[in-house]
């Protein structure tokens, strides 16, 4: 038997995090909740947020955007995603992310859910709407990958 927790969150509940990398996270579904297998999380996003170009060594990370538009760096190709677009990066594929609508909502799913740690170990509680604008710190970003794993980042962003 599971020892998955059953789940069911309505759209605006979930622990909200600023993530130092940019924008704000709603975690839908933890480790914890999932048992292991996987983590669930909505993004909120403003224009001009970018990722550095990295791998998950030991996940599988699928992105589906729910509102706006962003484009996606895969395995040195871009591809424009809007609403109901969906990217799958495989555990080690190089890949990186840009908002180039004004805001974006997009739902990460990682299995399994090795790098839980690091996402919250490069996070603050969320304060308000607002913290979708503050600017990143990618020295915490660096620092959490370093002590807790999860992610290789391999250079800046490649757009």
């Amino acid at each position: 038997m599971s020892t998955a927790t059953p789940i069911v969150r309505s759209d605006s509940e979930g622990e909200r995090l600023w993530f130092a990398g940019g924008g704000v996270h709603t975690w839908k579904i933890s480790a914890k909740e999932s048992a292991g297998s996987f983590i669930l999380f909505e993004m909120s996003l403003s224009r001009g947020k970018e990722t550095p170009l990295h791998t998950h060594p030991n996940e599988d990370e699928m992105f589906y955007v729910l509102d706006g538009e962003i484009l996606v760096h895969m395995a040195g190709v871009e591809y424009r995603l809007g609403p109901h677009g969906l990217a799958m990066a495989p555990r080690g594929v190089p890949h990186a992310f840009k908002v180039t609508s004004e805001v974006a909502r997009v739902l990460c799913f990682e299995t399994p859910c090795s790098a839980e740690a690091f996402y919250r170990g490069a996070s603050d509680p969320a304060s308000s709407e607002n913290d979708m604008m503050r600017p990143p710190d990618f020295s915490r970003v660096v620092e959490s990958g370093k002590r807790n794993g999860g992610i290789e980042l391999l250079g800046p962003p490649p757009f």
